[in-house]
């Protein structure tokens, strides 16, 4: 169990690490680098965009790789994830920019941020699986907390290579080529996450599955028609968790480095202490799952996000540095208490047979209504109707997801064969 625990960790830790290097850098640098000739709001929407690209691809990686991962095996999916993944990040720290390759350069980097979105839509549900359906009943919350504190350590990770460059350059160099740094650290990442991995075994529960060829012909067919209210309330109450991360993180980092002129390093280094709150809410709410149940323990990071959208932004006005630190570690704390239990609890909702393929759609679309759009919205609704407008926005994002989630059923109790 300490293998899988380690292999279905690192997946998505890589996940998020590749994913929030890209949120920095559309907040910090992208929008020079690519977009020269816009008007700044402009060229911050047109970087956020091809941000929200990867969270498009993303059901359709999870269809992909749902389909291969449900009919051959979650080992083999999760290698094939990995890889188209990590290279694609990786690849976006080798590509000129605007002024070398013209339109070129921000049409390549859709293509490599749909890539990658198409890995990451098979990642995170496979990462869930090994560790869902290798572990004993009455522990599944625990051992799911290990691929659900992948965003703290991804997050913490990128976060921190970000502010070490950031210090260590000047400006000119930082925005030249020191952005591309964290990209290419993803080559080594992706090693080391395939030397892990190839360690490892097939589930016990999908073994049973294929050794009984009861492996459905179409798996996301069975979803839809047999699960339908699964998978659509399920990407619901995902929504908070993907818009706190994403408007706490990307949208916050550059809101208070543009609009209300705190420096760089000094929002970087909140952030890294931020992802703490993260790490702390996801770790307790995946590990007293097992005993007060996952859904109770979700609808109270729901509950808790309804109240922080409004606390959030006057908190950041006041720019005072502390004040910034609780705000968004306030809102990533609320965050970590939905995510940690979903780890179990959206695969406790599928069967064996359709498990990748419904877990996998949930999550990511979820992420698409969560994550790709809350930059975008926010960046239309701060200069319009004031940073107050946002946390409404999170408010009501959160609303949704506990609407949807108090319809669903509790889990913790379900056989998984």
């Amino acid at each position: 169990m300490r293998r899988v625990a380690v292999a279905s960790f690192i997946g998505t830790a890589i996940e998020f690490y590749d994913f929030y290097i890209y949120g920095t850098a559309a907040a910090l640098v992208l929008n020079d680098a690519f977009f020269p000739g816009l008007d700044p709001v402009n060229a911050t929407l047109a970087s956020f965009s091809t941000y929200a690209v990867a969270f498009a691809a993303r059901p359709l990686g999870s269809l992909i790789f749902g389909h291969f991962g449900d009919r051959v095996g979650r080992k083999s999916v999760l290698v094939a994830s990995l890889l188209m993944m990590g290279l694609s990040t990786a690849f976006v720290g080798l590509l000129p920019g605007y002024a070398t390759l013209g339109v070129w350069a921000p049409l390549l980097l859709v293509l490599l941020r749909f890539v990658q979105g198409i890995g990451l839509g098979g990642e995170w549900g496979g990462a869930a699986l090994l560790a869902v359906e290798h572990a004993p009943k009455r522990r599944r919350g625990l051992y799911a907390a290990f691929p659900q504190l992948g965003p703290s350590v991804g997050f913490f990770a990128a976060t921190g290579v970000f502010w070490l460059l950031s210090a260590a350059l000047d400006d000119a160099a930082f925005r030249s080529w020191g952005w591309r740094v964290p990209f290419l650290l993803s080559f080594l990442l992706v090693g080391v996450g395939l030397f892990v991995r190839l360690k490892i075994s097939e589930t016990p529960v999908f073994a049973k599955v294929r050794a009984a060829q009861e492996a459905g012909r179409v798996p996301a067919l069975d979803v839809f028609r047999r699960h339908p209210k699964e998978l659509l309330l399920g990407a619901g109450g995902m929504i908070i968790a993907y818009g706190l991360f994403y408007t706490a993180t990307t949208y916050c980092l550059a809101y208070t480095t543009g609009t209300l002129g705190i420096s760089r390093n000094t929002m970087l280094g909140l952030s890294l202490v931020a992802c703490l709150f993260l790490a702390a809410g996801t770790w307790l709410a995946a590990t007293r799952s097992d005993g007060a149940g996952r859904r109770k323990l979700v609808l109270a990071g729901t509950g808790l996000a309804v109240v922080w959208g409004l606390v959030l932004f006057p908190l950041l006005d006041t720019g005072q540095p502390v004040l910034i630190a609780l705000g968004i570690g306030g809102a990533l704390f609320c965050m970590g208490v939905v995510y940690g239990p979903m780890g179990a609890y959206l695969p406790e909702l599928f069967g064996t047979t359709v498990r990748y393929s419904g877990a996998s759609l949930a999550y990511n679309l979820g992420g698409v209504l969560g994550g790709a759009v809350s930059p975008l919205i926010a960046t239309r609704l701060q200069p319009a109707f004031g940073s107050a407008s946002v946390g409404w926005y999170v408010s009501a994002m959160a609303v949704v997801s506990l609407l949807c989630v108090l319809a669903l059923p509790e889990t913790r109790s379900r056989e998984l064969g």
